[in-house]
């Protein structure tokens, strides 16, 4: 039997959840005026050639694949993120017991003759928090950029209070090719007290020596942004990717001088790829209908190859599948419609192989991701041009 009446404490339940909704709704609305008022930029994207201007997709052949040495006693690593060095690569990603625990920090390894280094501490709680001069709860998703300048920046998500919607991202830049970093600033990213946004993506290069960094909001909604930066690594605008609040993570792809694609991964039900543009530089962006691949909330990563087609690395779903289990490789000249390259590795259901990261250099593509929690694997692939797959 239920009773009609409400009870003092229901009552201030329902009275805090109204309250929190209209304060919520509130910032999502002063976030989406500053977004709007920010400067539109007129920087044009790095030198692209028309979509789709080759005649054959390019092959893929895959040459080695290793797993970046972890530091000692350190059970769990999570998404990575690649960048280029004189003489090799880069790679960044946060380890520690379990993810949001508070001995997770930030490492880095380099290759050299083919090989990698051992590892080597970034950045960690403690080192953040008195850089920053306030405490640091956790950290998380580290992203790597290098500037044509030879300086790497490196974009860490950083919690005070609360979890990863109250995170901030912490600029570091290094001028000897990632053996240390010092701390520049927090990016100034959101109305609600600078926090909620993160980021996980590559940044893309800009024709002035500039570049993209792609970031999300993430509380209560979730919706793509990307930030733009000068040469000098100064923050210059703030956009916000298409207008849909169920979507993050996004992989940012030209596709010309003016055209711009954007593909995110899904936290609604309907679990597929989810696809933006625009056709002006990144100044606006419309939401295109999602691809025919499905995406179970986990992030992907695309790259445009100098032959014009691009490659995506996703996780496939079968039918009774798990979500992060298969991580397959697809490629496409419109971006529409994508063939099967490969699945670089297939697990049974509850395995996970996931967070991809991709970066070209010359005719070689390198490929690192999380593999089962554990550890960073590391593919390398020849990339042969003018063939069809």
């Amino acid at each position: 039997m239920h009773s009609s009446t409400t009870s003092p404490r229901s009552r201030r339940n329902w009275i805090v959840a109204a309250c929190a909704l209209a304060l919520l709704a509130a910032l999502c609305a002063e976030a989406g005026r500053w977004l709007r008022a920010a400067p539109q930029g007129d920087v044009p994207l790095a030198a692209q050639g028309a979509i789709g201007n080759t005649t054959g997709l390019a092959t893929l052949v895959e040459m080695s694949r290793s797993l970046i040495p972890m530091p000692q006693d350190v059970p769990s690593a999570h998404a990575s993120s690649l960048a280029t060095v004189p003489g090799g690569m880069l790679a960044f990603w946060w380890a520690g017991s379990r993810e949001s625990g508070p001995d997770v920090k930030v490492y880095a390894a380099r290759t050299r003759d083919g090989k990698w280094s051992a590892p080597w501490e970034v950045a960690s709680r403690e080192s953040l928090g008195r850089a920053l001069g306030f405490g640091v709860r956790r950290i998380g998703n580290p992203v790597a950029w290098t500037a044509p300048d030879g300086l790497v920046h490196l974009y860490v998500v950083a919690t005070g209070l609360g979890g990863w919607a109250a995170s901030r991202i912490v600029h570091m830049v290094s001028n000897d090719a990632g053996a240390s970093f010092t701390t520049r600033r927090l990016l100034p990213l959101s109305p609600l007290l600078n926090t909620s946004v993160l980021v996980r993506t590559s940044p893309i290069a800009l024709a002035d020596g500039g570049w993209w960094l792609p970031v999300y909001f993430e509380l209560g909604i979730k919706y793509p942004m990307l930030m733009a930066f000068d040469a000098n690594g100064e923050p210059t605008r703030l956009g916000r990717i298409g207008s849909s609040m169920s979507t993050l993570q996004p992989a940012i792809v030209p596709v010309s001088n003016t055209e711009v694609r954007a593909w995110m991964r899904d936290a609604s039900d309907e679990q597929r790829i989810q696809h933006a543009a625009s056709r002006d530089g990144g100044a606006s962006w419309e939401d295109l209908p999602p691809l025919d691949m499905p995406n179970h909330s986990t992030s992907l990563a695309a790259i445009r190859l100098s032959s014009g087609d691009i490659l995506m690395l996703h996780n496939h779903v079968d039918a009774g599948g798990s979500a992060r289990n298969i991580l397959r490789l697809s490629i496409s000249k419109n971006g529409h419609v994508w063939r099967t390259v490969d699945d670089i590795v297939v697990g049974k259901v509850g395995d996970e192989f996931s967070y991809p990261a991709m970066h070209q250099v010359g005719n070689e593509l390198h490929v690192t991701y999380t593999h089962q929690r554990e550890a960073i694997a590391y593919h390398t692939y020849r990339i042969q041009t003018g063939e069809t797959i």
